[in-house]
């Protein structure tokens, strides 16, 4: 926690001292104040600096506006020619983050934007952008009030049975929460169906059954 507080009040000192967005400013000009906490915890380096940047656009009220921003820098950040650049560690850090800054200043972001990736950049961790980028989303999913929900099968789901599926996920809803369903198809779990959802896991994969009573059958009489 003592991390992402002080990770926190950095990202805070970029934002309070932002400019206009052609110069990534750095200067401070209002104190630090607390940390806003997110609904959720996100845990690693990624989970940190997606939990100082929801602070700081919390406080600015820009939260909806930067998870899109971030996705256009994640999208920016893929081009072959910057990839190549900011993925290579034997390329400085200043040089990196002269490569983006020259990308991102075209695209009109916010300076709360602008000044987060430019920690990122002074710190080395861009190439942890990805992750913070997805972090920053299972944040903003939280704050909505969404239940993330992955299911798994080996053929994708009919109407019908789609429909049972979501009822039955409903089910484990809190008032004012709301499904966000990922439907995945891996025909190497032969039938049934793996579902993650929140924190709960439930593999009722054929492939799985099929392990569990191939060991049985293996014991010792």
């Amino acid at each position: 926690m003592a991390a992402s507080v002080r990770l926190a009040q950095k990202v805070r000192k970029k934002v309070a001292g932002a400019v206009p967005v052609r110069h990534f400013s750095t200067s401070l000009v209002r104190p630090v104040s607390k940390l806003v906490q997110p609904p959720i915890q996100v845990y690693g380096l990624e989970g940190r600096y997606a939990t100082a940047l929801y602070s700081a656009a919390s406080k600015k009220k820009q939260l909806e506006q930067t998870e899109k921003e971030l996705a256009r820098v994640l999208a920016l950040m893929k081009d072959p020619k910057l990839s190549a650049v900011v993925m290579n560690p034997h390329i400085k850090g200043a040089a990196k983050q002269k490569a983006v800054q020259n990308v991102l200043v075209k695209e009109k972001l916010s300076p709360i934007t602008l000044n987060f990736i430019n920690v990122l950049a002074e710190n080395g961790r861009l190439p942890y952008t990805p992750g913070v980028v997805s972090s920053f989303g299972k944040i903003m999913s939280a704050h909505r009030g969404e239940v993330l929900c992955s299911v798994t099968t080996a053929q994708p789901l009919d109407e019908a049975n789609l429909t049972e599926l979501k009822s039955t996920l409903h089910g484990f809803l809190a008032k004012g929460e709301v499904l966000k369903l990922e439907l995945k198809t891996d025909p190497t779990i032969l039938g049934g169906m793996i579902v993650s959802i929140g924190d709960k896991y439930v593999d009722m994969s054929t492939k799985t059954k099929i392990q569990k009573l191939s060991k049985i059958i293996q014991l010792p009489v």
